[in-house]
């Protein structure tokens, strides 16, 4: 359990920092990064804190809800590659869609701490054809690699009123990983 929120922040950054460098490095995949991360929070028995009034907290919780959503989500494609849905894989696919809510939420509070100051968002080339042409990438320029995703149309909506978005389609900056499947 984390008590020290200096301490959680250090750790936090240094396992994010990490795992992005072995992502970049091809030492670990989409899916492993998924897990990794997943391990991380579960070690330091992670909440998400309720008052987001730093990027700090903000960052944190972003990446716990996105994490938890994508497992959540990895779970139910494992049951139901074994057979037919079921009542478990249902129940984890309504968690992930929760924890992709949570997450979208988060953005929004981001994009207000920064004032919509140094933001850049556009559509992203996907190879996804479900994706192509709502998946939209959202860059905090003033902070290291603090690059997101959505398919929100509150978000794009607040994004494209504060001018922060350009209706254009581009190649993500961590196009690789986007474009990259899951190997559960």
């Amino acid at each position: 359990m984390y008590y020290n929120k200096k301490d959680l922040f250090e750790k936090f950054y240094e396992n994010r920092s990490f795992l992005i460098s072995k992502l970049d490095k091809k030492e670990l995949d989409k899916s492993g990064f998924i897990v990794e991360n997943y391990i991380f929070f579960m070690n330091i028995g992670a909440v998400p804190f309720v008052k987001m009034d730093s990027m700090d907290k903000a960052l944190f919780n972003y990446q716990y809800y996105n994490i938890m959503a994508k497992y959540y989500k990895n779970r139910a494609i494992e049951i139901e590659k074994r057979g037919k849905k079921t009542k478990l894989s249902n129940s984890y696919r309504n968690k992930s869609l929760a924890q992709y809510d949570k997450k979208n939420d988060v953005i929004i509070r981001m994009l207000e701490l920064v004032n919509y100051k140094n933001v850049e968002a556009y559509y992203i080339e996907s190879n996804s054809k479900n994706l192509n042409g709502s998946l939209y990438e959202i860059v905090f320029k003033d902070y290291d690699k603090a690059i997101f995703h959505s398919t929100e149309k509150k978000i794009l909506d607040k994004l494209t009123s504060y001018y922060c978005f350009d209706d254009v389609i581009k190649k993500s900056v961590i196009d690789e990983y986007i474009n990259s499947k899951y190997e559960f």
